[in-house]
């Protein structure tokens, strides 16, 4: 068996699918590896520490995926590196499948078993192997930092002989992995700290962060399986919204963070509470890659509208590659020595919910 590992190609991804440390251990288990040049840099990961740790180093992809078993991604291939793939390989990443449906049919022509590590399913036995937390830990993180970075004001409290610095407001909408690291980051830097969910049972775990948890009063939940958000009735999202611009007009920022699975990003943050909110002020839309939390967010872009700093990253674990690589390539040793090797277990409830398309057809019942 060979795993390749590419160098990804996407504008603004410094990350990579295997680091020296997983190289090492692949290679303790039999298997030999083989980096394309480069991959690492984006992360700090030079050539040398790969092929010392007993990677094969190839300059270029096709030499690099060349009879290899295995393609370990971050992403999804690119279509004009699919013909480096060889027909039958295993491909394993964070694929996107609701962005990359038309790229199905592709994989199928070329009989990959693609594996989208994305829908594991959330049991305690896969959380070890689980991309989303490890990287919307970071994201939550990295959030605020650039919030903090945009804001023109401190953020503790501070006592000075020429008076007191007020400490900034934030606001966290979402209390996933990614919300709940916000408001940990938040509150260790000084801030007065907030946070909304429509799932009433992460009160608890906001609260016990120290921040303050806002609700909307109704019989209505928003817990789906899984521990997933779900869409909300017409009646609750009017109280949501009434709710929500009452308390941004008071903040310094805005983590926004809500997500619910193969859906666009609900709206939280309307135009109007935009305008509201004061001059100064920061939101960073963690959901624009699926059309933002905020209509006014652009793709990738740092703008400014009506006096707030809107920040608009879609790859946000990408400004923390380094520590990014370190646990998404942990993760991908995790699932593929478990479940891949020496033989694929077919039957295991995790490859079953990861795989996507296998022997020519798509596999996975959500989306045939």
């Amino acid at each position: 068996m060979k795993i390749a590992v590419l160098r990804e190609r996407r504008e603004g991804e410094l990350r990579v699918a295997a680091t020296p440390d997983t190289v090492k251990k692949y290679a303790a288990s039999g298997v030999a590896v083989c980096v394309e040049s480069g991959a690492g840099l984006g992360s700090a990961i030079f050539d040398e520490a790969y092929a010392a740790a007993g990677a094969e180093i190839a300059p270029a992809a096709a030499d690099c995926a060349r009879d290899a078993g295995i393609i370990l991604r971050v992403r999804a291939p690119e279509e004009d590196e699919l013909p480096y793939i060889p027909d039958g390989a295993m491909l394993i990443g964070m694929l996107d499948p609701y962005s990359h449906r038309d790229a199905f049919s592709a994989w199928n022509r070329k009989k990959l078993s693609a594996f989208s590590l994305e829908l594991l399913p959330r049991i305690s036995r896969a959380q070890s192997m689980d991309v989303l937390s490890s990287q919307s830990n970071l994201a939550g993180y990295r959030a605020v930092i650039d919030a903090v970075a945009a804001l023109g004001k401190a953020v503790p409290m501070m006592m000075t002989a020429a008076g007191t610095v007020a400490p900034a407001k934030a606001l966290v909408l979402g209390a996933g992995v990614a919300g709940l690291q916000a408001i940990a980051t938040a509150k260790r830097l000084g801030a007065v700290v907030s946070a909304f969910d429509v799932r009433p049972a992460v009160k608890e775990q906001v609260e016990s962060l120290g921040a303050k948890f806002i609700e909307v009063p109704a019989a209505e939940s928003g817990e789906a399986t899984g521990g997933y958000a779900k869409e909300m009735s017409e009646e609750y999202k009017n109280k949501q919204r009434q709710l929500i611009h009452d308390t941004i007009i008071k903040q310094d920022m805005v983590i926004s963070t809500a997500l619910i699975p193969g859906k666009p990003a609900p709206v939280l943050i309307t135009e109007d509470m935009v305008k509201a909110m004061k001059p100064g002020s920061v939101i960073v839309d963690l959901a624009v890659a699926s059309g933002g939390n905020c209509p006014l967010s652009e793709l990738d872009q740092v703008v400014v509208k009506y006096g707030v700093t809107l920040i608009g990253y879609s790859d946000m674990p990408s400004r923390v590659a380094v520590d990014a690589s370190q646990l998404y390539a942990r993760n991908l040793f995790n699932f593929v020595s478990t479940l891949l090797l020496p033989e694929v277990k077919w039957d295991d409830e995790l490859v079953a919910g990861t795989l996507l398309t296998k022997d020519g057809m798509t596999a996975h019942k959500g989306f045939i």
